[in-house]
């Protein structure tokens, strides 16, 4: 077992503004820009947003718009959606949403895509303007349309190319003579991303050559089987020559374990009340440490939170290095619900020391 995470790994952000008792979504959404200014000091690689509708304690609804304020905000962060619920969406909107921001921010706008409707099944038909079932079975061809909109990897200025960190490979795609035309999107290209939680997912990432974001932080128990499915049918594109994913964990990381445990009860304790089928706002860790959970509760609760990166920083440290060494991830993506902003820059600012990040990144970009 290493010691510590691979240098080459690296270490981002994906935030849902999370809205706590007494506070307002407002205030949530303000403090996610004021969140990525500093972790764009700190070093993180990039910053995405996820999309969640009619949900009190997420107010991420709207991710397009929230990633132009993260960029306009910030100098060297990838901005991004972690991700786009793309059946909520026509492809051609979000590659005209997405190529206004990479015309406005070159070289520094990502797209995730994912197949979930992110809310419940009425909030879905009231964004879908149709009365049939929520489902996804039109993804890979919403996917590939959305491709498509898109000018082919390095076509534009080399600033508008691939993430860096993602080689491409030849030869390039020749655009198909389109009819509708999403502009700006045909001048930029823009690095898609599929998102998943499954075997589902993995398999679409790895048949289209696209990167795989796999969501740890919600379905840890399946990370290994869709990477090594990801990894195992992966077909080199256009768009990545080799597979790259990487694995999204909840962390709370403070200056002890004692500490770094507390600040995941709120996590806990709402996930509880959302079992009882309940639409809570975040609870503040004082109340969360009084909640009383049911065994069946507690037993989905540490399954889930088992797997996660909460504690001090020596914990922190071990928990990514095992992490990275147990599913070979070229990127960590960390998600934080820490209701003091201060406490959860701090949070960020540790586990950037603790894996050696801070210096090597901001080296590297300078």
């Amino acid at each position: 077992m290493t010691t510590s995470p691979s240098s080459d790994v690296l270490l981002s952000v994906l935030d849902t503004a999370p809205v706590w008792k007494g506070s307002t979504a407002t205030d949530s959404l303000r403090n996610t820009v004021r969140l990525a200014r500093a972790v764009d000091r700190l070093g993180y690689h990039r910053f995405w947003l996820a999309e969640h509708h009619n949900m009190t304690a997420l107010s991420t609804s709207s991710p397009a718009v929230l990633a132009g304020q993260v960029a306009a905000a910030t100098r060297r962060l990838r901005v991004g959606a972690g991700g786009v619920m793309l059946p909520n969406h026509p492809p051609l909107v979000a590659a005209e949403q997405f190529g206004t921001l990479a015309a406005l921010h070159p070289g520094r706008i990502d797209l995730g895509v994912g197949r979930a409707p992110g809310t419940d099944p009425l909030t879905a038909r009231a964004l879908r303007r149709q009365a049939g079932p929520a489902g996804g079975t039109d993804f890979p061809a919403q996917v590939k349309e959305l491709l498509s909109y898109f000018a082919p990897p390095g076509a534009d200025t080399g600033r508008n190319g691939s993430d860096g960190r993602i080689p491409t490979a030849g030869p390039r795609p020749v655009p198909a003579v389109r009819a509708v035309r999403a502009v700006p999107a045909n001048e930029h290209f823009v690095p898609v991303w599929v998102l998943g939680s499954s075997d589902y997912s993995a398999r679409l990432a790895a048949v289209l050559g696209l990167p795989f974001a796999y969501a740890h932080h919600f379905s840890p128990h399946g990370t290994l089987a869709a990477l090594d499915t990801y990894r195992t049918r992966f077909q080199p594109s256009p768009y990545l020559s080799e597979p790259y994913c990487l694995v999204s964990v909840f962390a709370a990381v403070a200056d002890d374990d004692r500490r770094g445990r507390q600040l995941s009860e709120p996590l806990r304790a709402i996930t509880a009340q959302s079992l009882r089928g309940l639409d809570p706002l975040f609870p503040s860790v004082e109340e969360a440490a009084g909640f009383e959970l049911s065994a069946e509760e507690r037993t989905v609760v540490d399954a889930l939170y088992g797997a996660q990166v909460f504690g001090g920083p020596e914990t922190a440290r071990r928990r990514i290095a095992e992490l990275v060494e147990t599913t070979g991830a070229d990127e960590v993506m960390v998600v934080s619900a820490i209701q003091d902003h201060d406490e959860r820059v701090r949070s960020y600012e540790l586990l950037a020391q603790v894996t050696g990040r801070v210096p090597a990144l901001v080296a590297a970009r300078a």
